[in-house]
């Protein structure tokens, strides 16, 4: 005991000492570890990122020890954020820059370049066309150009290699000339020099090889980088088909082993036809003084990353100095040699363009030459050379530099004329604007370009009426523009880096408005405007890709097909893969624009093209895509596409074969479940298919079986599914993930189809489905989950729940939380699904054992798979759950006294999740105590919790009854009243639902003066947001008025048509008019015609809605109550207010409908005698009105009465009038047309038409 004592005393003695006293200095240990002063923070960050980065040092240890209480930082930097967490699901977004969510591939559309106008031969018809213009010929011939350098490139890369590995073999590794001594005799140098490999070495003579000589062509800006290898430090971007790549095809797309080097040059007449090891000469060493001609690009609007004089094109004649030559100036090392050479070439890379050179590369027209400025001086000192350091000849003295007065510093010029503002990247488009000098000056060309560029600077950045009217104006005068103008600035726009989602969408919205003007105009332009809009048809924003579709299907219908094709056809076999694939998606939305059948002989074509491979695959992908994109619309046409593409499964190219697989999977997945027949042709290769393929392809195979197996008939599909199990049972093995999830969905289709019974399920497929497929790893991506627990379901659709669930019982209690979530929910869906009438004692208790388990250990956020599957278990299970429920009860009553509010959450909404159970298993004393327990919780503070106790106490108010409820109704309801003020959705939401259910069942338990304190808090729910909100309300006002009688209920309401907004008083009208239902009408209606007296707008509006209200819920009885508002209504229709008469109409036109056929003609047409002269107003909500009023009268008084007024203004001098009774009288004749037929005035004959109708007349 002592030594306690001692221990005890020694405590106290030390914290004393910590503590902080008078004399001496202390420090705070807690924060500061030990007593050293330098601990302290000495300044206050002044911004976020200081304080990020003194925290980031181990989030530093004060910041470590205040934040005890939650998980420490360096944990939660390291948990992937999920993507709703910031500010998104606060229900608006930061506008984004497009370009910061878009990933390497997206970004390619930035490389693309905006091609010039082409020749439209439509509009040409028989005339020779324009040398200026592109036709589709020149287009086809840049793109063979193209595709040929690119494959001579990729040819002479491969050769290189081959040469390297050649010479690696030959025999010991040779030293590198870098490793050589200085002192190496200079006669070896030449020698070494002929067989180093560097890029540079290779002779200049050579076009093919030159990093920087050819002419960007309308491919993609970086076509100059050669796809060697390598990468260099030039590649700006990697060129798609390099050889580096794992998949990539042999160069040049040509059967792999076909000659020792490994290549056919079937596209080049004479090329490297003998593989040698030595160089050879290739086609574009012929004529080098061409080169610079051979692509000048008519007119290329050049994109943003190419500036036109990067590439001297006629820079052939560069000679590599010859051994001899070097040898003239005395001895050199190879580094020396190398410098020189650099050098040399530098300069001759970066000499001024001569005129000649300029010539060639820019079109005649469009561009003035500036003449140079009269101080310029070119450089052409040899400070710059690289052999040479100059030595300074003084020490140069400091000047004081002369001061510009006049110089402009970057402030932005004010947007003249109401223009809105602009961004600096605007400047580039839009600058003209901000010099309004010289507008008288300009030409009427000039002029309209500035009135566009005005326009769609509003468009983009005005205010929303700027917007508003700036389009209109667009598209009202788009053909007076043209459409050269407005494309021209339009598409750069749309193709600048930093544009935001709202600005493309505007501009979008642009190009459609303006697309439906021009029509065939757009037909030079079609190119353009789809290299802008393509990239959208793979944006991940799903209106993103509606809106691309449907600017392509506008386009189309504009251009016609002819036009659509040749403007896409070079696009088909583009060398770059993104061109190719936005293409197909395009074709395919122009397919579904024009209608297959059209675009069918073109397919047909692309698909079987012997030249090129990327054309085959492009075509097949077509193919997909319109399957994708139209669905079961695929099956008029469902046999001629797969005939177009059957071929493709035994292509000589692996990606084509692919594809060709997935478009099958696509056509089968859209004609499902019709559409076998016209898969028999690929049956045979595809089944063959499977077993010799590996990989990728084999994915591609087994997606198009999986989908074409459940469009069998029985028998087949068993036959089959078990041919093609055993290689799926082989692949579930896999590691790759895009593999699992092919083999999961196969699995799931084959098992669903019919002919496959449960046996073969169980003893085949189950045990190795299970041990490959329920691993943790496979909780954690997402679509694999979701995968695996569609596939299970599916699996115990066909063997049954016992069988499965036995399985993955013992999951339950798996220590990975995201795996015991999967189990539950596969568990929830199998037993929501099947029932447990298999389930038998052991797997029961197992079972149950472990939800609770399961239940209990969960931390995570997504608490709803837990409580639904906990719910599902237990409501099938029903009255075998009656031993377990004190134990479930009792772990929820522990629970909600955590101290974690998402587990008292979760426990109160379990409760309302089993109620209904216990019901059943005659617990009802449990309840009642279950009852009390929540009832003591109504304390709670965080709403959530709250909206979760207060459902788990409706639940049981529901099942168990208003007489039995425990604490009795007298005392809950004054308890409920407060929480009516609390302004949260859920606690709302669930509040008034109780409060309803009480007022409905258990009223007369609690006194008057506390329902009409209920209805003042009630006046206030009439401001929720939520519409379900407001409508409990209002049904509880009728509720309570049914419990204490109308006059009270009604005063209140009555009271409330006085506020100001409009949301309130309309449901204050439609609680009055249910108040009237429910009280019978007469209650109501002397007080409410007696507020009409109240000389406010606001109050006789609302009266007269509720009377429109209560005429159309109380139907027929309103033939009590006509006569008596007649009055009111006749005052109404004659009132000068517009809302007047538009309500009292629309009571009008209830009320005829609900007297129809009852004898109260009269007042029907002494009102229409009201209503009628309203036909003419020109206000849209009041014309409405009116027309439905005369419309309810037809119904009432009959078409034979209306049709007589409508006479006499059908034939009216004026057409505004006629208009107004021929639009009448049509909704008359097209709601009545029989009963017309004998009101139709009696008309003479005439020569040739005859009007009497004698069997009419007789029945007259």
């Amino acid at each position: 005991m002592d030594t306690e004592i001692a221990k005890t005393q020694e405590e106290r003695r030390r914290m004393e000492q910590e503590l902080a006293s008078l004399t001496s200095l202390t420090y705070d240990r807690d924060l500061y570890g030990g007593a050293d002063r330098d601990a302290y923070v000495s300044s206050i960050p002044v911004n976020d990122d200081d304080e990020a980065n003194n925290l980031d040092a181990m989030d530093s240890e004060v910041a470590r020890k205040l934040a005890s209480y939650t998980a420490p930082k360096s944990l939660f930097n390291e948990i992937p954020r999920g993507a709703d967490d910031d500010d998104s699901n606060l229900g608006f977004k930061k506008p984004g820059k497009i370009i910061d969510r878009e990933d390497e591939y997206r970004r390619r559309r930035l490389q693309r370049v905006i091609s010039p106008e082409r020749h439209d031969a439509f509009a040409a018809g028989e005339k020779t066309p324009d040398p200026s213009v592109r036709t589709y010929a020149d287009v086809m011939r840049e793109q063979a150009l193209q595709r040929e350098k690119e494959e001579t490139l990729k040819a002479i890369a491969k050769k290189k290699k081959e040469e390297e590995e050649a010479a690696k073999a030959e025999g010991p590794k040779r030293r590198n000339r870098w490793d050589q001594s200085q002192d190496t005799d200079a006669a070896a140098a030449p020698a070494k020099k002929a067989k180093a490999t560097s890029d540079w070495d290779l002779p200049d003579a050579t076009p093919g090889i030159g990093r920087w000589d050819a002419t960007p062509t309308p491919g993609r800006v970086s076509d100059s980088t050669p796809s060697v290898g390598r990468r260099n430090r030039w590649d700006e971007t990697p060129t798609p088909g390099r050889v580096a790549d794992a998949d990539a095809t042999p160069s040049g797309g040509v059967t792999p082993g076909a000659t020792p080097a490994g290549m056919t040059w079937d596209a080049t007449p004479k090329g490297l036809a003998t593989p040698t090891p030595k160089r050879q000469r290739s086609r574009w060493d012929e004529t080098p003084a061409t080169m610079g001609s051979a692509t000048p690009m008519a007119g290329a609007t050049p994109a943003a990353a190419y500036t036109p004089g990067v590439t001297p094109v006629g820079a052939m004649d560069v000679a590599t100095p010859t051994p001899s030559a070097i040898n003239l100036r005395g001895s050199i090392t190879p580094e020396q040699y190398n410098l020189l050479r650099w050098e040399k070439d530098i300069e001759e890379r970066n000499r001024p363009l001569t005129d000649e050179e300029l010539d060639a590369m820019f079109p005649q027209e469009g561009y003035k030459i500036l003449e140079p400025p009269a101080s310029y001086v070119p450089i052409r000192t040899p400070a710059r050379k690289l052999l040479a350091t100059p030595t300074p000849l003084g020490t140069p003295l400091y000047q004081i530099p002369e001061e510009n007065r006049g110089q402009q510093f970057d402030v932005p010029k004010e947007a003249p004329g109401g223009l809105p503002f602009m961004k600096p990247e605007d400047y580039q488009y839009f600058g003209a604007l901000l010099n309004e000098d010289e507008e008288e000056e300009l030409t009427p060309e000039e002029q309209k370009e500035r009135k566009i560029m005005k326009l769609l600077l509003k468009v983009k950045n005005g205010t929303p009426p700027q917007r508003k009217t700036a389009l209109r104006q667009l598209t009202d005068k788009a053909r007076e523009f043209g459409a050269g103008p407005v494309f021209n600035r339009i598409l750069p726009l749309l193709m600048q880096p930093t544009l935001e989602d709202q600005e493309r969408h505007l501009l979008v919205k642009v190009i459609d408005r303006v697309l439906y003007k021009l029509d065939e105009l757009v037909r030079p332009y079609v190119h353009k405007i789809l290299v802008v809009i393509e990239p959208l048809l793979i944006d991940e924003d799903y209106y993103a890709r509606v809106e691309g579709r449907e600017i392509i299907s506008n386009l189309s219908k504009a251009a016609g097909l002819a036009t659509m094709i040749a403007a896409m056809r070079p696009d088909i076999d583009n060398i770059d893969e993104y061109v190719r694939n936005t293409t197909a998606r395009a074709f395919s939305v122009v397919a579904s624009a024009l209608g297959i059948p059209a675009l069918l002989p073109f397919l047909k074509a692309v698909c079987q093209s012997k030249k090129s491979w990327q054309a085959r695959h492009t075509g097949i992908k077509i193919v997909q895509q319109i399957a994708i994109l139209i669905g079961c619309a695929v099956l008029p046409h469902l046999r001629s596409l797969v005939e177009i593409i059957e071929h493709g499964l035994n292509d000589e190219n692996q990606k084509v074969r692919t594809i060709t697989a997935l478009s099958l999977a696509a056509l089968a997945e859209a004609a499902a479940p019709y559409g076998i027949e016209s898969f028999d042709s690929v049956l045979k290769p595809l089944w063959k298919g499977i077993r010799s393929h590996r990989g990728k392809v084999l994915a591609a195979f087994l997606k198009a079986i999986g989908f074409i197996i459940p469009l069998m008939d029985a028998i087949y599909a068993s036959y089959y599914t078990k041919e093609v199990m055993f290689i799926l049972i082989r692949e579930f093995q896999s590691p790759d993930e895009e593999m699992k999830k092919i083999v999961l969905k196969v699995v799931k289709q084959c098992v669903s189809t019919e002919g496959v019974e449960a046996d073969y399920i169980r003893s085949d497929i189950l045990p190795e489905f299970f041990r490959n497929f329920w691993v943790r790893r496979m909780a954690l991506d997402r679509r694999n989950y979701k995968q695996l627990v569609e596939t299970t379901v599916e699996i115990a659709n066909k063997v049954g729940v016992a069988d499965i669930v036995g399985r993955i019982v013992e999951d339950l209690k798996d220590e990975s939380e995201p795996y015991r979530r999967m189990v539950m929910e596969t568990i929830e869906k199998v037993v929501a699904n099947l029932g447990a009438s298999d389930i038998d004692a052991r797997l029961e208790e197992l079972l149950i054992d472990g939800i609770l388990y399961a239940f209990q250990e969960q931390t995570s956020d997504d608490a709803n798979v837990m409580l639904n599957g906990f719910g599902a278990v237990v409501n099938s299970l029903g009255q075998r759950v009656k031993p377990y429920l004190p134990q479930i009860c009792g772990t929820i009553k522990w629970r909600l006294n955590n101290k974690s509010a998402k587990v008292r959450q979760q426990a109160a909404d379990l409760i309302s999740r089993i109620a209904v159970v216990m019901k059943q298993c005659q617990e009802e004393q449990l309840m009642g105590h279950l009852g009390v327990v929540l009832y003591e919780y109504l304390g709670e503070e965080y709403p959530e919790v709250l909206g979760s106790i207060l459902g788990a106490l409706k639940a049981i108010v529901n099942v168990i009854g208003m007489t039995k409820m425990t604490p009795p109704i007298k005392d809950l309801l004054p308890r409920l009243t407060p929480i009516l003020k609390n302004r949260h959705e859920k606690v709302q939401e669930n509040c008034i639902d109780l409060v309803g259910r009480i007022a409905d069942r258990g009223a007369e338990f609690v006194p008057a003066r506390e329902w009409m304190r209920i209805c003042f808090e009630l006046l206030e729910m009439l401001k929720a947001h939520k519409k379900g909100i407001r409508r409990a309300t209002v049904n509880t006002f009728g509720y309570i008025a049914k419990a204490i009688g109308p006059q009270d209920v009604l005063a209140t309401l009555l009271n409330n048509l006085k506020v100001q907004e409009r949301q309130n008083r309309v449901c204050t009208t439609v609680a009055i008019a249910i108040v009237a239902e429910t009280c019978s009408p007469f209650t109501v209606l002397p007080a409410l015609m007696n507020e009409y007296r109240v000389p406010e707008l606001n109050v006789q509006n609302g009266v007269l809605k509720s009377l429109s209200f209560l005429f159309e819920y109380i139907g027929e009885m309103g033939k009590d109550y006509i006569y008596a508002v007649t009055p009111l209504l006749e005052d109404a229709l004659m009132d000068r207010d517009l809302v007047h008469r538009q309500t009292a109409a629309s009571a009008v036109k209830h009320m005829a409908l609900g007297v129809a056929g009852l004898g109260c003609e009269d007042a029907l047409v002494h009102l229409l005698n009201y209503v009628w002269p309203n036909i003419f107003e020109t206000s849209p909500h009041v014309i409405n009105a009116v027309m439905e009023a005369v419309e309810g009268m037809r119904v009432a008084l009959g078409a034979a009465i209306v049709l007589n007024y409508c006479l006499q203004g059908l034939f009216h001098p004026s057409r505004k009038v006629r208009e107004v009774y021929w639009k009448i009288y049509n909704s008359l004749y097209i709601g009545s047309q029989d009963a017309l037929v004998a009101a139709y005035p009696t008309l003479e004959d005439e020569q040739n038409n005859i009007y009497s109708r004698p069997e009419l007349l007789m029945f007259i």
